[in-house]
């Protein structure tokens, strides 16, 4: 139709006859008047050709979009007659594509039982203007049931999440709330294993759990669609949905800890740390850790690949079981230090852990082979990178009680890695 008033135009013009120009006198007639009739002429004629163009164009485009149309239709009988993952292969090629799942409530359902949220106080240390304070404060993450033993169920998390909580409890899929301790941490790849007393779960919640089905992290490919289930920000379970937007993405945290992260732009928050990522057949691939955070950033998330942790998880999972012993009870190791974070390490090129400046006398340390100048890295096999993991930790030994200390000494110019035994004295009547 458009085409067609264009060409009316043109003849018009052509012949004088253009009936949206008045005539004018003859004798007002400037001199020019046919170049520049010729012109506009010629911009009629380039409009009407760029406009057939733009026409084709959009006829080509609106047949694209009503085949995608039809064929998503096809997609959407075939997903609710079959409500399996569709796939699809090229003809005589070996390439096979994978469809989206937009409903992925199925999945979602078979999955929260294994799903924990994680509610803890925490202690915190802080110097303020006038002296040192300590404050009492609470936190949320989220944990999965990962495996249990003759008398717990253990919970896979991160060590963030855990590390310094003093009254720790877990409230499963029915919102049953049980309490809950440390069993093992690594403060260096951020994992850790938590445990509930299975004499402390009714038979009720128990039959209303299970252990996750772990995937295969080392088979990801970016672009596949992935599911974060966890506590965010301590509201309950909750869940979104994304892809897997990068492999082995490197991420440094506060302590210098450098580590290998699935990326996604599932949205992760406040609380889902520890969470589950699982991939489109409901198994777990990852551990959600950490989003980062800034005005300039958008969906970028970070998970655990599980691949990597599991071996890590099956070490903590053997651990004993950390209960707080009583202030009067409780193990020293009778040292002072101060925390070697990625700041100071990258300036001295020294190892990240806690770096002993001193050694009281007659304390623990002082009757083992620990030196001053070394730097403690882990306890009992289980990495520490900061004074305050270590202390955690130990409020859970008594004195008397025999710990490995695994630290890196400086040896003709270089650290190297040993073991030292040290038998835990008792708190200094100074400290008491």
């Amino acid at each position: 139709m458009y085409n067609e008033d264009y060409r009316n135009y043109y003849y018009n013009e052509m012949n004088g006859n253009d009936p949206m120009r008045h005539e004018e006198p003859e004798n007002n007639k400037k001199p020019g008047k046919k170049g520049k009739l010729a012109k506009k002429v010629a911009g009629i004629t380039a409009a009407a050709l760029v406009f057939g163009t733009v026409s084709g164009g959009v006829m080509a485009g609106f047949n694209v979009l009503s085949n995608a149309a039809i064929i998503a239709q096809k997609n959407a009988a075939a997903q609710t007659q079959a409500p399996a993952l569709q796939t699809s292969g090229n003809q005589g090629g070996n390439v096979t594509y994978t469809s989206t799942v937009t409903d992925v409530s199925g999945i979602v359902e078979n999955a929260m039982p294994s799903v924990a949220a994680i509610n803890d106080k925490m202690t915190i240390k802080q110097q303020t203007f006038f002296a040192p304070q300590t404050l009492e404060a609470e936190s949320s993450g989220s944990g999965i049931i990962v495996g249990k033993n003759d008398t717990e169920l253990l919970i896979a998390t991160n060590n963030h999440v855990v590390d310094g909580a003093s009254n720790m409890t877990v409230t499963f899929a029915d919102d049953k709330a049980v309490d809950a301790a440390v069993k093992g941490t690594d403060a260096a790849s951020d994992l850790a294993i938590i445990a509930v007393p299975l004499d402390q779960i009714p038979a009720d919640t128990m039959s209303k759990i299970k252990v996750a089905s772990l995937g295969d992290s080392n088979s990801l490919k970016v672009g596949q669609q992935v599911i974060a289930i966890g506590n965010a920000l301590g509201y309950g379970q909750s869940v979104t949905v994304g892809y897997v937007s990068a492999l082995n993405r490197e991420v440094q945290d506060e302590n210098g800890n450098t580590n290998s992260f699935i990326q996604t732009d599932a949205a992760i928050n406040p609380g889902n740390s520890g969470g589950a990522l699982l991939d489109i057949n409901g198994n777990v691939v990852g551990i959600n850790s950490a989003k980062t955070a800034s005005t300039e950033v958008e969906g970028m998330g970070y998970a655990i690949p599980i691949s990597k942790a599991n071996e890590i998880l099956s070490t903590l999972m053997t651990k004993k079981t950390r209960v707080q012993v009583d202030e009067a009870k409780r193990g020293y190791l009778g040292i002072e230090g101060t925390n070697v974070d990625a700041q100071i390490s990258q300036m001295y090129g020294m190892p990240n852990g806690i770096f002993v400046y001193r050694i009281t006398d007659n304390g623990a340390a002082a009757a083992s082979d620990l030196k001053e100048k070394d730097i403690i890295t882990k306890l009992d096999g289980q990495s520490v990178t900061n004074m305050e993991q270590l202390q955690s930790m130990l409020s859970s030994y008594e004195s008397g009680e025999t710990v490995t200390l695994t630290v890196q000494s400086l040896t003709n110019g270089t650290y190297q890695e040993h073991d030292v035994q040290v038998t835990l004295g008792s708190k200094p009547v100074s400290e008491s």
